[in-house]
């Protein structure tokens, strides 16, 4: 049996969560677990691993593979690695001109989703308010497929605190409300930073009014997209009308 007090580093599991772990090369895998015989991806994983300094790997059961992880959701992989990188520097408009913010995003999975499609859609980075808000977490990394690795990642104390430092360095802000600007026939301007609210209560009030309303249409007004899938297609249609990605 694995004593806690004997797991050194953060946790991380699941196939695509370490080998963009490995691909990204932002931190280190410290220990690895899996089972004999190794799961089918293990290739995938094995083949990334670097020659020097060599990453221990420990063989044990399923079940020590599911009390390490808290969940059953891993793979058949689990390792741990040093502290995930966030970023401790505000965003450079010229530099990093397409960011999402996130206002009180509580479900890891929510979060995770957001990060995903904010690689994929070519976005430069992610700003996490610290207040209400989930913590980038294995959960988080797993449901992101490992994409989390590759993002920048910037922790504001609050929402106010994060609508300052974007307007200070030159953002125009654009926020998802029910009532708004159509997003399909908006005219994005970059640089640009859009904000999407928390599960439930939406956008904080202290920054409703910070920059412009935007509304994706919908069947009735008495419904509304769940926070992953407001970002995703938000997201899209905006890399798509500032030529972030091919028509």
């Amino acid at each position: 049996m694995i004593k806690k007090s004997s797991l050194q580093g953060e946790l991380i599991f699941g196939v695509h969560p370490i080998i963009e772990l490995l691909k990204a090369k932002k931190r280190k895998l410290i220990t690895l677990y899996t089972t004999r015989p190794e799961p089918k991806s293990w290739n995938q994983i094995a083949r990334l691993l670097p020659e020097r300094p060599v990453v221990p790997i420990q063989y044990v059961s399923r079940d020590i593979l599911h009390k390490i992880a808290g969940t059953t959701d891993h793979q058949g992989i689990v390792a741990y690695a040093q502290p995930f990188v966030i970023r401790k520097k505000f965003f450079d408009p010229s530099k990093q001109p397409l960011l999402i913010m996130l206002d009180g995003v509580q479900d890891v999975h929510n979060l995770g989703a957001i990060i995903r499609s904010t690689y994929c859609t070519g976005f430069d980075g992610v700003i996490i308010c610290q207040k209400q808000a989930a913590p980038i977490t294995a959960a988080v990394l797993k449901a992101s497929a490992g994409l989390a690795e590759h993002m920048d990642i910037y922790i504001s104390p609050s929402p106010g605190a994060a609508v300052q430092e974007l307007k200070r360095a030159g953002y125009m802000i654009y926020l998802t409300f029910f009532e708004g600007v159509n997003a399909a026939s908006c005219d994005f301007k970059a640089p640009l930073c859009l904000v999407i609210g928390g599960e439930g209560f939406g956008i904080s009030k202290e920054i409703a009014n910070a920059g412009i309303h935007i509304t994706l249409p919908q069947k009735t007004s008495d419904i509304s997209y769940n926070a992953s899938v407001a970002a995703g297609i938000s997201l899209f249609l905006i890399a798509i009308k500032v030529g972030k990605l091919s028509r």
